[in-house]
């Protein structure tokens, strides 16, 4: 009888906490594999902060040398939102016993998690430690005493929290977002702020485009097209440096560097459909 533990999350970083769990269920010799398996994103959020295929990267170059632990792109491949109970049903082509391990933290809404009484039938639960959280008799027990918020780890990098294979990859990432995160919203609120419609923000790293970002927002026509340009002029100049502009009343491209702006007038915006083409490439492997 062959049987695997599902280990799942954002893992938005990964991080010391997350090795511990791995290390604790090593020790449990009924368990013949650990699968860990990140969400392409969590059906309870909207949204991650390191994009799905990082994340994966990331838990691969962790333990792809460990016999005892499988990466698995499954969710990731779906690239949406997957309740756990699919993920399970998949394991069970291979596996003949699931174990799915989760944080007590789960313990409170998992009642309302997709299928719940069928993923109850399939699955014994394994729940980890934490904060004192009281875990009821009838579930396996895993005890690791490790206290890290991935929250409070993304708004503050910290190396000694993070897995030595990768922390100095990981804290760049993060580190490099944060600064981006800020530079994106400035843009964003000078545009709202001056009555610029329909403003979306596209994540382009990893997807092998020339820019990190692009940003497509709506005029109300050719002369609000130009005055966005001289708002964000203003707003964004000496910190940024406008490499190139493209103008025209009907659509300006400001070039940034690693950042590309468009503002177009409705007509342009729905003649030329960039977001089409921005989105079937943000969500591309």
């Amino acid at each position: 009888m062959k049987s695997a533990a599902l280990y799942g999350g954002s893992f938005d970083p990964p991080h010391i906490g997350h090795q511990a769990v791995i290390e604790a269920l090593k020790k449990l010799d009924f368990i013949d594999k650990i699968i860990i398996m990140p969400t392409f994103l969590n059906p309870f959020k909207e949204s991650f902060h390191a994009d799905a295929t990082v994340r994966l990267k990331w838990l691969q170059k962790l333990f792809d040398a460990d016999p005892k632990v499988e990466v698995s792109s499954f969710e990731v491949d779906q690239q949406r939102k997957v309740p756990t109970i699919e993920s399970v049903l998949e394991l069970q082509k291979e596996f003949d016993k699931i174990y799915l391990v989760l944080g007590a933290d789960n313990l409170q809404h998992l009642h309302k998690w997709h299928r719940f009484e069928e993923l109850k039938r399939v699955v014994t639960f394994i729940i980890v430690t934490r904060d004192a959280i009281d875990i009821p008799p009838h579930f396996l027990k895993l005890n690791v005493d490790v206290k890290i918020s991935s929250s409070a780890l993304r708004e503050k990098m910290e190396s000694t929290k993070l897995p030595k294979k990768c922390a100095q990859e990981i804290m760049h990432y993060y580190n490099t977002r944060n600064t981006m995160q800020n530079r994106i919203e400035k843009i964003t609120d000078i545009l709202d702020k001056n009555k610029a419609e329909a403003i979306e923000v596209f994540d382009l790293r990893e997807k092998n485009y020339f820019v990190d970002y692009a940003i497509i927002a709506s005029s109300l026509g050719p002369k609000h097209t130009l005055a966005l340009l001289d708002h964000l002029k203003k707003g964004l100049k000496p910190e940024e440096t406008f490499n190139n502009v493209d103008e025209s009343g009907d659509w300006i491209v400001i070039d940034l560097g690693d950042i590309l702006i468009h503002i177009m007038t409705p007509e342009y915006r729905i003649k030329y459909d960039m977001e089409s083409f921005l989105s079937e490439l943000a969500n591309k492997n």
